[in-house]
């Protein structure tokens, strides 16, 4: 659901180091990513909870908010974007700690740029493998089938329904206004109204609960 529209994977790097920022940025362009770079973890958060990433690579020692801070606020907020911890802070126990607040992978500075870029493959390739279903209230979704599967029974979903409610339930407790689905489920369409249609008919298959109204402010999963 977070791969631009021409079809390349997006990654988020928030280093506060310019030099080092601008070359990983380089290199993860080159290696097909689509990458957005945050210069301080304040802006890294607003990125992370506000846009869908395949992958991002966090270092620790970050402005305004602490790397491993950044991350534990973004898993709190159900983001299960894949993360890399990139830091200088590189002894057993800063691992631990790195792994503990919900990073899947932790390499030290300095490091080898191909051992970077195999570690970044070998994460997209486990998250995907494991992705293919995304929990809902009252079931869960499973993406290959496009199909909801509950206690009841299973629905059968169009692709657009399933689109729509994969980024909902991608992070479940974000409020999307309908410009942002618009361009995250639907980057095809011209007009948000189409997300309004898609809405009423996730709830006519799945019942009104599947999918909340925020007064005023768009849409997010629902809670039955």
């Amino acid at each position: 659901m977070s791969a631009d529209p021409a079809g390349r994977p997006r990654l988020l790097l928030v280093e506060d180091e310019g030099q080092l920022a601008a070359m990983l940025a380089g290199l993860f362009a080159e290696e097909g990513y689509e990458v957005d770079v945050a210069a301080d973890g304040h802006t890294g958060l607003h990125y992370g909870l506000t846009r869908g990433y395949d992958v991002a690579v966090l270092d620790r020692g970050l402005p305004a908010v602490e790397g491993l801070d950044l991350l534990a606020r973004l898993r709190r907020s159900g983001i299960t974007v894949p993360v890399l911890v990139l830091s200088a802070l590189g002894n057993p126990a800063d691992r631990v700690a790195g792994l503990d607040a919900g990073a899947e992978d932790y390499l030290a500075k300095p490091f080898d740029v191909e051992e970077l870029l195999a570690r970044l493959r070998a994460l997209r390739r486990r998250h995907l493998d494991t992705a293919r279903t995304l929990p809902l209230a009252a079931g869960r979704l499973d993406l290959d089938a496009r199909e909801v599967v509950t206690g009841s029974g299973r629905v059968a979903l169009s692709e657009r329904e399933c689109d729509l409610l994969a980024t909902l339930a991608g992070r479940p407790r974000q409020v999307f206004g309908r410009d942002d689905l618009l361009a995250l489920a639907f980057p095809e369409a011209g007009n948000p109204v189409v997300v309004d249609t898609y809405v009423h008919y996730l709830r006519r298959k799945l019942g009104r609960g599947v999918v909340e109204t925020v007064r005023g402010r768009g849409y997010r999963l629902g809670a039955g």
